[in-house]
């Protein structure tokens, strides 16, 4: 839609935070993308934009208008959605916030189900934090959030929840690998890479360590947890993950999945969730509800 166009351009220059990074991006000269701003701008009689040294920023007007230009072109979207489907297409595009540890595997696996019967969906998935996934929501550059643990749930609507145990991860000639069940204490008696205190998994590690009067040492720590697996590969080191998280074939890459006692760590809840009183378009609300069935099998099993 043509006239959807200056939404669009408006929309990419301020995730950019630039006009010149949105003009590559967009595939248009920046000079014909900054006359197009200026355009709307006069349109409008206000600037929506300060312009700074190194990009441009919202002004106060700016931020109201970008809330109303996301809201308009998710009710577009909405609606090209249930005109596809009148028609027997399954089109859309849908954007996820996601919690690191639920990429390794199972939202791969998922997408892939969900685009062999809708192949014409596009999807945008980023890594977002807790908070930062909420915040995701409420700009509405995603659709839905998958997020381990979540800090603020003020305008986070549950779809669904499930409890998470948590697993060590390590070689198979690692000394515990024969264990059916291990303790916190246990695996600390060994060099242990974990992920950085922004990650649900490690808040339940080191909650659990605080009730045992321990102190949890890290031997290595990273942000992601793709990495935190390959060192342990490589050096046989200790590493922690959720169940949905655990990599696939596990054997064939020399690893174990342990679970941790829950008497000792407790579960955390995965939740999936949507911005408080949106109406999702047509393909998020039905992604949403694919996952939703997938755990709750996983849940039953």
């Amino acid at each position: 839609m043509r006239h959807l166009l200056i939404y669009h351009y408006l929309d990419a220059v301020v995730r950019s935070g630039s006009i010149r990074k949105a003009s590559e991006a967009l595939a248009i000269s920046s000079t014909a993308l900054n006359r197009r701003i200026l355009a709307l701008e006069a349109e409008l009689n206000v600037e929506l934009f300060e312009r700074l040294p190194k990009g441009v920023r919202l002004s106060a007007a700016g931020e109201l208008f970008i809330d109303h230009v996301r809201k308009y072109l998710n009710e577009v979207e909405r609606v090209k959605s249930q005109i596809a489907d009148l028609s027997g297409e399954r089109r859309g595009h849908i954007s996820i916030a996601c919690s690191q540890a639920i990429l390794t595997s199972y939202l791969p696996k998922e997408i892939a189900c969900y685009r062999q019967n809708h192949p014409a969906v596009t999807f945008d998935v980023r890594v977002r934090d807790r908070e930062a996934a909420e915040q995701a929501l409420l700009d509405r550059s995603a659709d839905i959030a998958l997020v381990f643990e979540p800090v603020q749930m003020a305008d986070f609507q549950i779809l669904f929840s499930i409890h998470q145990p948590v697993y060590a991860l390590l070689p198979m000639d690692h000394p515990l690998a024969e264990r059916s069940q291990l303790k916190l204490r246990e695996c600390m008696d060994y060099p242990l890479a974990l992920p950085t205190q922004a990650y649900g998994v490690r808040r339940l590690l080191e909650m659990s360590a605080q009730k045992s009067s321990l102190k949890l040492k890290a031997h290595i720590e990273s942000d992601s947890f793709e990495y935190l697996r390959y060192q342990t590969l490589t050096e046989g080191i200790i590493t922690f993950q959720i169940e949905v998280g655990l990599p696939l074939n596990l054997k064939e890459n020399g690893l174990i999945a342990i679970k941790l006692d829950e008497r000792n760590v407790p579960p955390g809840i995965l939740y999936i969730g949507q911005l408080k009183g949106r109406v999702l378009p047509v393909a998020p609300a039905r992604f949403a509800n694919q996952l939703i069935a997938s755990l709750n099998n996983l849940d039953a099993s």
